[in-house]
């Protein structure tokens, strides 16, 4: 069965009109939607960052979705009477038919630690690292098959091409797309240098840079 996951810049995506990730939409100087305008039933928040936290609270406000975060950031979301499910490095929950693992990132937060996600539905495997430097784990979070990984390239804050590059190679993903460029100056890179590295390390396999706004199946 096929999945549509939709890129609404930096590193927020909406996978099948259902789950959201990382909501930075109001702030975002180059995302042309409204956070009124976006429907969701599940909002899953890798730290509390303002470009990632973005508008998760008054997107679950607007539509009752259901908040999943690491346990203090949960715990806001619950103090201002929203759905929310807490969590922590290593759990694994079930919300709707999505299964949501919560994995290591190697970043920094306000609240709690940052993380990554593995999030499974429909025998499909999708991974967002969140922020994240590069870390030897990543082979065992690739080691039950990916369909997709969703990849900071932006360099400065996360991950640059080189070592997004030995992302990939860790991981064995069937498909990549980056995500957390071009959003700021100080991030201002496109992902050209990214995509010729990856199609010559990797021939066999997919890589999509999407624009803002634009959607594709896996």
């Amino acid at each position: 069965m096929t999945m549509k996951v939709k890129y609404l810049g930096h590193s927020c995506f909406l996978i099948n009109g259902e789950l959201l990730i990382d909501p930075f939409i109001s702030g975002n100087p180059k995302c042309p939607f409204d956070p009124s305008e976006i429907k969701c039933k599940i909002i899953c928040v890798t730290h509390d960052h303002s470009d990632h936290l973005g508008d998760a609270f008054d997107i679950a406000a607007n539509t009752g979705a259901t908040v999943v975060a690491i346990h203090e950031v949960a715990q806001e979301a619950l103090s201002r009477g929203l759905n929310a499910e807490g969590m922590n490095i290593g759990g694994e929950i079930s919300v709707g038919e999505w299964k949501i693992k919560m994995v290591l990132a190697l970043h920094s937060s306000n609240l709690g630690h940052p993380a990554g996600f593995v999030l499974e539905k429909d025998g499909k495997r999708i991974y967002h690292a969140g922020d994240t430097g590069l870390f030897g784990d990543m082979k065992l979070i690739g080691e039950d098959g990916l369909d997709l990984a969703l990849l900071p390239i932006g360099d400065r804050y996360t991950m640059g091409t080189k070592d997004a590059i030995k992302a990939v190679e860790f991981l064995n993903p069937k498909m990549v797309i980056p995500m957390h460029y071009g959003t700021f100056p100080i991030i201002n890179q496109s992902a050209d240098e990214f995509k010729k590295e990856f199609e010559l390390k990797f021939p066999g396999k997919v890589i999509k840079v999407l624009e803002i706004g634009e959607e594709v199946d896996f």
